[in-house]
């Protein structure tokens, strides 16, 4: 059984949205589907095809193109039968398959790319029989039918000439392009997944590090890597380590995950790939105790595939995996955490697709671990230069650890704010939330499981002849419908939910979450799974002696989910034992500065306010301060103290907090002009929290000079007197 994360769904409402919008429009119109690597674009458009087809508004047939790169039209093709095994909706296909010489209503076609660019391919070529591309195209589309294409990872075809003129030739009423790095000029419309997201919802590891331990300077687009001068054993030794410090923490943590160390060949030709292998498979063995004969090596080359049953299992032995390119696309290995690049590269541009192999979290529905190091990934080299491609700029890669360099156990109470949920659509946790009331109802013992009859009333204002033409948004008239065929029954489970969905909004995540919940009580307590027992699940649930008990569970679930979300969005947990992070990691877009007192060394920040920087040189300056740490507000990680204003509470991120050499422990916040006016209530917060503990000092501070050449002053006053360019509540610090 598949459940979309709440990012997937909402890909697939807006995907579904504009895509109706542009089938409705006159010509070939092209959408975009931009997401991250590991974000599950196959899941996300295999669920948009199938709301495609079911959506009442969508009036047409429709037949489906799949085309994809080298063999990952095969590898679609699967993903998508397995998807659609217990939905009966979409009927996938290869060439051969067809009946005809057309496409049917509801049927997907799964191309290769490259073999329909070859002009002297029998895929295309005109025949006695009629059937090739051309023809079968034509056929489908004099059958009235739309013609759909969807081109998987765009990014590898879609802009050769070739590549267009087919895109022309086929001249489908919708092309869908699906990448993480799409290419299309001037798209009619853009679906974006953000990376932020992904990660939120811990399908993907929160960042990449590069030579982890190491310093790396970036210039422009250019990385100039560090530690770089030693032999290719050393580098191996590095990332051998990395992995095997990996596997200790999983295991010390109870998690079934046997990390994999992926060793990519650059580009070379046969002779220089044979002895490049075999040097480290020589090093492997004979240092490491890593062979193909022991089973802890795989390999995945053109001429040769070893040990790569079940590779992907999260349990399976193999410790380092020797792949090349081909590898990187539609190879999916979640337990892949660690990326090794040996100098024999010639050149190499960091993007997406190089690092998306060990993006992927191992366990996707558990999702973030809480040790932070199993939520990163990791790639080791000896290239000394490697370019950074624009679509990493932000939110993949980090280059850059900060540490602290002197031991702190602070040990404060701290404020953090869980992330607001949804209030209008249903989220992940009202499954649990939808079984925990079925078994305070009772549920199991109350409904009828024999003899399941549908004689199902439904709502409607006026008369109709089938089924298709159940609207949602008519009322009230009753029509008596004896209903045996299943997609009928589809339909008819499909409105019961909608119509019992208020006050959340009908939407399809929404709708699906329902199925999703009502589909594992009969998994969990009946042993009826869906993919078998559609007909005879849909049939109870509908049957007027069961409805009701159905209803009466959704309506108490629904009441428990507004309580949840509720809670969550207004609840700020408290963590009593907050200490400063070990380390942080910054990404490619941060700036460095040499300061001897900062905690956290290198200093690394985006950007610095005036007083900030002022200030931080004021400290740098004083003989009774040993360091200073400039906080930061990423949640939990950040240090934050709690206020109210305008009856919400919210979250105060001080400054600075910085240690004195009197064992006094300083909190301040740095403000002027207009800013310093509003921040009376941050400042009686402040001043409260300081209360706790006699070592605790310090305050609002700011400069009785706008250019920051005066005195540094600390407010010692209430909130509600605090002054801009006032300074009678204020004394001059000393340290």
């Amino acid at each position: 059984m598949f459940f979309l994360k709440n990012y997937q769904a909402e890909a697939v409402d807006d995907l579904l949205s504009k895509s109706k919008k542009l089938l409705g429009r006159q010509g070939s119109k092209v959408l975009i589907l931009k997401a991250p690597t590991g974000s599950g674009k196959t899941v996300i458009t295999a669920e948009f095809l199938k709301q495609l087809v079911i959506d009442n508004e969508v009036h047409k047939e429709i037949a489906f193109i799949w085309t994809a790169p080298r063999a990952l039209h095969t590898q679609s093709k699967a993903k998508l039968e397995a998807y659609y095994e217990d939905k009966n909706v979409l009927e996938c296909l290869e060439f051969d398959d067809l009946i005809d010489n057309e496409i049917l209503n509801k049927q997907i076609l799964f191309l290769n790319w490259e073999s329909i660019n070859k002009e002297e391919n029998i895929i295309i070529r005109h025949n006695e029989r009629d059937f090739y591309l051309d023809k079968i195209i034509e056929n489908t589309s004099l059958a009235g039918r739309k013609v759909v294409l969807i081109i998987d990872e765009s990014h590898h075809h879609a802009t050769s000439e070739i590549s267009r003129k087919l895109i022309s030739d086929i001249n489908p009423s919708l092309a869908i392009e699906v990448s993480a790095t799409p290419v299309a000029d001037s798209p009619d419309e853009i679906s974006t997944v953000y990376i932020e997201d992904v990660k939120h919802e811990g399908m993907i590891k929160e960042t990449v590090l590069l030579q982890d331990g190491y310093g790396n300077e970036l210039t422009g687009n250019q990385i100039k890597v560090a530690n770089t001068d030693g032999s290719d054993a050393l580098v191996l030794e590095d990332a051998l380590k990395k992995r095997a410090d990996l596997q200790k923490t999983y295991k010390k943590n109870k998690i079934k995950v046997n990390p994999l160390l992926l060793i990519q060949l650059p580009p070379s030709k046969l002779s220089q790939e044979e002895i490049q292998k075999k040097r480290i498979i020589e090093l492997l063995d004979k240092k490491h105790d890593i062979s193909v004969s022991n089973g802890k090596l795989a390999i995945y080359l053109s001429n040769e595939k070893t040990n790569l049953e079940k590779v992907e299992d999260n349990t399976n032995k193999v410790e380092v995996l020797i792949f090349k390119q081909a590898i990187s696309i539609g190879w999916d290995c979640p337990r892949a955490q660690v990326l090794l690049l040996f100098r024999d590269w010639k050149s190499i541009t960091f993007s997406i697709q190089t690092i998306g192999r060990i993006m992927r979290m191992p366990e996707p529905l558990i999702g973030h671990y809480q040790d932070e190091s199993l939520n990163q990934a990791y790639i080791y080299t000896n290239l000394e230069n490697v370019k950074v491609h624009e679509d990493l700029s932000s939110g993949y890669l980090s280059l850059h650890r900060s540490r602290r360099a002197h031991k702190t156990n602070l040990l404060l109470e701290s404020y953090y704010r869980q992330r607001k949920r949804e209030k209008t659509r249903l989220g992940i946790k009202f499954i649990s939330i939808f079984l925990e009331n079925t078994r305070k109802y009772h549920l199991n013992n109350k409904i009828s499981k024999k003899n399941n009859k549908v004689t199902q009333s439904i709502v409607k204002e006026a008369k109709f002849n089938n089924l298709d033409e159940i609207d949602n948004k008519l009322e009230l008239k009753q029509l008596s419908i004896d209903v045996e065929n299943i997609e009928d029954l589809q339909k008819l489970f499909d409105y019961f939910i909608r119509d019992n969905l208020s006050p959340f909004f009908p939407e399809q995540r929404s709708i699906d979450r329902v199925k999703e919940s009502i589909y594992s009580f009969f998994e969990l307590e009946l042993n009826l799974d869906i993919s078998d027992n559609f007909t005879n699940i849909v049939k109870i649930i509908l049957d007027d002696k069961n409805l009701n008990h159905f209803k009466k569970v959704i309506d108490s679930s629904k009441i428990d989910y507004q309580g949840y979300v509720k809670e969550l969005d207004e609840a700020i947990l408290k963590d009593s034992e907050w200490n400063i992070p070990e380390s942080t990691l910054y990404s490619t877009d941060v700036k460095t500065q040499s300061y001897k007192k900062s905690l956290m060394q290198p200093f690394y920040y985006s950007i610095l306010s005036k007083p900030e920087e002022e200030f931080i040189n004021y400290l740098e300056q004083s003989s009774k301060v040993i360091w200073w740490f400039k906080n930061g507000e990423q949640d939990r990680k950040s240090f934050a103290i709690q206020y109210e204003e305008d009856h919400k509470v919210r979250l105060f991120f001080v400054d600075f907090i910085v240690l004195f050499k009197n064992k006094k422990i300083g909190f301040f916040d740095t403000k002027s002009g207009i800013i310093l006016k509003n921040a009376g209530k941050k400042s009686d917060a402040l001043i409260k929290y300081l209360k706790k503990d006699k070592n605790f000092m310090g305050g609002i501070v700011t400069n009785t000079d706008k250019n920051m050449r005066g005195s540094w002053m600390l407010y010692k006053g209430k909130g509600n007197q605090l002054r801009e360019d006032d300074f009678e509540n204020w004394e001059h610090i000393d340290f």
